[in-house]
């Protein structure tokens, strides 16, 4: 299915969750202070339910649930392509949303083999997992591709700003951006956590059919050991972060194929892994 979506149902308005609302604030600049309305990021759990059985929870920025959903499900192997998901509906719920999905039989006798009960957070992306052999999800390692200019790394670090709408509404998320070969942001997701924002964004460049030689996925976060995960599993060669990589990530990197780059800022950046993949 080339053009999936999760849309609220047509009669049931009763719970909406909007990204963002406003809070009541007291402002203090100096010795003076004042009463003021700030817009706040809303932060929802969100249900994902694998043909009527509840996998996981996530705690995220209720917007783009569509690509949340189908990107979720193909960075954490529950899907193998996107033409396994056959139907998503948005279910809003009093204390979050549910994202009810219809995939394959045979990935979902897959998926109750594995026997994972995540507890999404923000801040962590392995919650849940039974044993230290389920962190080890075999994947096949990259194959050699067009190394990336430096120098579209720098223009895409130039563009971010611009793209980043509730990052400057609010403060408080994380952006995963996909920049082509020449440095432009062709795509861009938001949310509270960090892991949400790239299971967006992949879940877009599925949908859309993207090519995933023609660029590479660029983070306003650091970069875990799971953002490395899921850039491999959907075969996306370079990742790179403005903030710090952690060492797993680096391992898994070495071993995957992908080329990590940590410290993006303006014209400095440090390669971790795979150094033949980014060109001067």
């Amino acid at each position: 299915m080339n053009q999936f979506s999760c849309p609220l149902p047509a009669t049931d308005d009763e719970h909406t969750w909007p990204a963002t609302r406003q809070a009541t604030v007291l402002r203090v600049e100096g010795e003076q202070a004042r009463t003021d309305v700030d817009e706040v990021i809303e932060e929802v759990p969100v249900a994902l339910v694998f043909n009527s059985i509840s996998h996981a929870v996530l705690l995220a920025t209720p917007s783009d649930l569509d690509d949340l959903a189908l990107g979720f499900s193909l960075s954490e192997g529950i899907l193998a392509s996107r033409g396994e998901l056959y139907d998503c509906e948005q279910q809003p719920h009093p204390r979050g949303i549910e994202l009810r999905l219809e995939i394959a039989a045979q990935r979902f006798m897959a998926l109750k083999e594995r026997r994972r009960n995540l507890a999404g957070r923000t801040g962590c992306g392995l919650c849940g997992l039974e044993s230290l052999d389920a962190l080890a999800r075999p994947l096949a390692p990259l194959s050699t591709g067009q190394p990336i200019p430096a120098t579209a790394i720098g223009r895409g670090l130039a563009e971010l700003p611009a793209w980043q709408r509730l990052r400057h509404t609010t403060g408080a998320v994380h952006a995963a951006a996909w920049i082509d070969r020449g440095g432009h942001i062709r795509a861009l997701r938001e949310d509270v956590g960090r892991h949400n924002a790239l299971d967006k964004l992949l879940g877009h460049l599925a949908r859309q059919g993207q090519a995933m030689e023609d660029g590479f996925v660029l983070v306003s976060s650091r970069a875990s050991y799971e953002m490395v995960q899921k850039v491999a599993a959907l075969g996306i060669r370079s990742l790179v972060a403005v903030s710090a990589p952690t060492a797993l990530a680096i391992r898994l990197a070495s071993d995957t194929g992908v080329t990590l780059t940590g410290f993006a800022r303006d014209r400095r950046l440090v390669v971790y892994s795979h150094p033949e993949g980014i060109t001067l």
